[in-house]
């Protein structure tokens, strides 16, 4: 289960890449938080892990020397990496078909109901 858990979280932090320019911060550690249960440093550290090679590597380090993540969660980046690698191109597709307009509100709904789901969660 946490595995199609995993595969969707990927893929919805590629589709809101592609659409929106966005995906770690804002999609992936809120649902390993909130979905899956993984303590907010874990979220972060895994989250970093799946962007390891372009941007996260010396946090990855840091997360890993803490404890926060472990070689499990290296099987967990990876199937977001690979999810998050489709759903960016679907996400841009989807994005380039509607007005601009559309992206800019959908961007600004999304942040809302993130930081509302946040607020009422700590």
């Amino acid at each position: 289960m946490i595995w199609i858990a995993l595969l969707a979280i990927g893929l919805a932090a590629g589709i809101l890449s592609g659409m929106f320019g966005i995906g770690g911060g804002i999609v992936i550690v809120p649902a390993l938080a909130l979905l899956l249960g993984f303590s907010q440093h874990t979220s972060t550290g895994t989250s970093l892990l799946v962007f390891l090679l372009p941007v996260g590597i010396l946090g990855v380090l840091e997360y890993y020397k803490a404890g926060k993540i472990t070689t499990e969660h290296l099987k967990y980046a990876a199937v977001i990496a690979s999810s998050l690698f489709i759903g960016s191109l679907i996400g841009s597709k989807v994005a380039l078909s509607v007005s601009e307009e559309w992206v800019r509100k959908g961007f600004a709904l999304l942040l809302v109901l993130v930081a509302v789901r946040l607020w009422f969660k700590a």
